[in-house]
């Protein structure tokens, strides 16, 4: 799974995810993308899952990318602690994910294939996608 090596702050608050992607809106490297609709956190095992679907779709033909990085520490207190006593400890990383950014691109395999690729990969996102496609001049 994806996680940053040395980060330079433990914890972070929790922030808001409003507004639209200023960066990564548009294909940069393949031809077909998945966009995101919506605005949220995707964590490090649903980009991996999403990795893998596209995959092994795609039987490891083409080329991916994958636009987001999971930068953000989730933190979580046992259960059953009382109120109080800290922040609790790292439970996960999640990347912030804004309305419009590109999560994952696809080049060297055939429309249809790269469609139904990126559909099985937005099945395992908690955000609302659509499928962007690469104008040809």
């Amino acid at each position: 799974m994806l996680s940053p090596a040395k980060p330079k702050y433990r914890k972070q608050q929790k922030g808001r995810v409003r507004g639209v992607a200023q960066r990564g809106a548009t294909l940069a490297f393949g031809s077909f993308g998945l966009q995101a609709t919506s605005g949220g956190w995707v964590t490090s095992r649903q980009i991996e899952a999403g990795r893998i679907a596209i995959t092994r779709h795609v039987k490891r033909a083409g080329k991916m990318w994958i636009r987001i990085f999971p930068d953000k520490p989730l933190t979580k207190k046992p259960l059953e602690t009382r109120m109080g006593k800290g922040k609790g400890a790292v439970e996960d990383w999640v990347a912030v994910v804004r309305k419009g950014r590109i999560l994952f691109e696809v080049e060297g395999v055939t429309g249809e294939m790269a469609k139904r690729a990126l559909t099985l990969a937005a099945a395992k996102l908690p955000l609302h996608t659509q499928i962007v496609e690469l104008e040809e001049l």
